[in-house]
């Protein structure tokens, strides 16, 4: 992969500019992923939309079905299925791969709140994945810079015009949440995020550490769109691990079944868990960069 002078992606020689995907295109790939998530959670297989998930989400998503499996082996008792309607599509028009758009729908979970889906894929015979799920309140929802024909813009990952370059977001979120800084605007998954975890580490006869890194490599790469003020809209992803280790004489608090059956060891003295988190984050031209949104899900633990 390199750059051209322009600024453009060249991928094994291709050099043209175009739009991602078509918008009917981008509507079938947003149907498959969802009946394909339904039948999925419906029986609690990972096999049924691992053809439609990657990066972060398939992460998150496929530790959720290991653990419903093992706790239900016939399937979901609660199963609702997940729709997805008043769809709206931003694609970039861009040259190489990947390519890759947002959907932006209203789904009948989760409250008012909008879905906004990241949808990738590496090559024409390539099905659509979805790599990023964040939800975001309504009015919260970035405006996207589109040109004459609507389609949008895609900002590199080493983009300078930007208060941070959107491919070192991952990295400055977990600097920010061991140390704090100015870096980020406060917010729900800013600055409250990190008064609870500091509040959760000092808690009588159990002690509780944080680690974070960085996720930015492969189907976890960033992925930005300019919005109408300058600035860019930014998806990317985090892995945090917590570990609680409690005092002599005094018992790690239960986890539930779910964490349970993503256990392994037995958890006598300590219990590490791993989770993978993917934002979406408002990075203006000049400022405090906002996380708009966050989905985290817990994909593995230790007991020790």
């Amino acid at each position: 992969m390199s750059l051209t002078a322009s600024g453009c992606v060249v991928v094994h020689g291709e050099r043209e500019v175009l739009p991602s995907a078509t918008r009917a295109e981008a509507a079938k790939a947003l149907e498959q992923f969802t009946s394909a998530y339904n039948a999925a959670d419906k029986a609690y297989d990972t096999s049924l939309d691992a053809d439609h998930t990657t990066g972060a989400l398939a992460a998150i998503d496929s530790a959720r079905l290991k653990a419903g499996r093992a706790n239900h082996p016939d399937g979901n008792p609660s199963h609702t299925p997940l729709e997805l309607t008043d769809a709206e599509f931003t694609i970039p028009k861009k040259a190489g791969w990947p390519r890759w758009f947002v959907a932006d729908a209203k789904g009948n979970k989760g409250g008012d709140t909008r879905w906004l889906l990241v949808f990738t894929r590496h090559g024409m015979e390539e099905t659509w994945q979805a790599a990023y799920l964040t939800l975001v309140a309504p009015g919260k929802v970035p405006e996207f810079k589109t040109d004459a024909d609507g389609w949008a813009e895609a900002v590199p990952a080493n983009a300078t015009d930007v208060a941070a370059p959107p491919g070192d977001l991952s990295k400055d979120y977990t600097v920010y949440l061991k140390d704090g800084g100015q870096t980020f605007a406060d917010g729900a998954h800013t600055s409250t995020w990190r008064e609870l975890r500091q509040k959760r580490s000092k808690r009588p006869g159990l002690v509780t550490q944080y680690i974070d890194e960085p996720l930015a490599n492969g189907d976890y790469a960033p992925l930005a769109l300019r919005t109408k003020d300058g600035g860019a809209a930014v998806f990317f992803s985090t892995r945090h691990y917590e570990k609680q280790t409690a005092a002599q004489g005094v018992s790690v608090p239960t986890p539930n079944e779910d964490v349970l059956a993503l256990t392994d060891g037995e958890i006598k003295q300590s219990l590490t868990m791993e989770f993978v988190s993917n934002q979406i984050a408002l990075d203006p031209a000049d400022g405090p960069v906002s996380v708009l949104g966050r989905v985290q899900g817990l994909t593995s633990a230790k007991g020790e």
